[in-house]
């Protein structure tokens, strides 16, 4: 599904209600909401959107899709530019957020957060995320899983550790892709001409990006994108 809007207001918007409907048929089945969290331009997009978000928040349990092997209060911190952004609008409390291990060697923080969703998911195959929150790079990376990198043909771990990220900081631990497609739902949500061409490559061309690889077993894959991002898309490809 791909959702065009007018403007980044627009967006974030769209993307509120697509929260608030997968999280309330979340927690009305399970009793909870598992969603994975990605940085960049979501972060910002988030802290508006989840003022917008109706279901119980308390219900929430929140992970991340990948994360940056740096202290909580480094710039480059996911899990910390959240708890700035989020603070004093959204009632997300810290302990909410199913944080990665500092301080140790990125295997053995890649070897703690795959023991860590075990905890909540369960002796499982895969864990089953009711939405992941992804991000795409002006390469057409995801997660942190790069062009022509050895670990976008893992298929066995869950959680995967990286020490030579062509994008700094080089060390951190990503999902994998059999997590990320055994998700109930994914979204991408994209503003701005600079995702324009990389959009287009991706949802037009099929080019065997990162990105085009996230094809959900089951559940749906849902791109929004405002004006600018979707500006060389067809119109057939627009879903509304």
């Amino acid at each position: 599904m791909i959702i065009k809007t007018k403007n980044e207001s627009e967006l974030i918007d769209e993307l509120a209600k697509l929260i608030n409907d997968k999280s309330e048929e979340a927690i009305t089945k399970n009793g909870s909401f598992k969603v994975g969290v990605s940085g960049g331009s979501l972060v910002k997009f988030l802290s508006v959107a989840l003022q917008n978000v109706k279901s119980d928040l308390s219900k929430w349990i929140v992970f991340f899709c990948d994360e940056r092997m740096v202290p909580s209060d480094s710039e480059d911190s996911t899990f910390g530019a959240y708890k700035k952004e989020l603070k004093g609008k959204v009632n997300l409390n810290d302990d909410q957020f199913v944080q990665i291990m500092q301080g140790v060697t990125v295997e053995a923080a890649a070897e703690d957060y795959a023991k860590k969703l075990m905890k909540h998911f369960g002796e499982v195959s895969l864990p089953k995320f009711d939405m992941l929150m992804l991000g795409m790079g002006p390469d057409g990376h995801t997660c942190s899983l790069f062009p022509g990198h050895k670990l976008l043909e893992e298929t066995e771990a869950w959680v995967a550790p990286i020490g030579d990220s062509p994008k700094p900081p080089p060390e951190r631990i990503t999902l994998t892709f059999p997590v990320i497609n055994n998700a109930g739902c994914v979204v991408f949500a994209m503003a701005g001409a600079s995702k324009a061409e990389m959009l287009r490559r991706i949802l037009v061309e099929k080019e065997d990006l990162p990105a085009t690889r996230v094809e959900l077993s089951e559940g749906e894959v849902v791109w929004i994108v405002d004006t600018e991002a979707g500006k060389y898309l067809p119109p057939d490809h627009f879903t509304k």
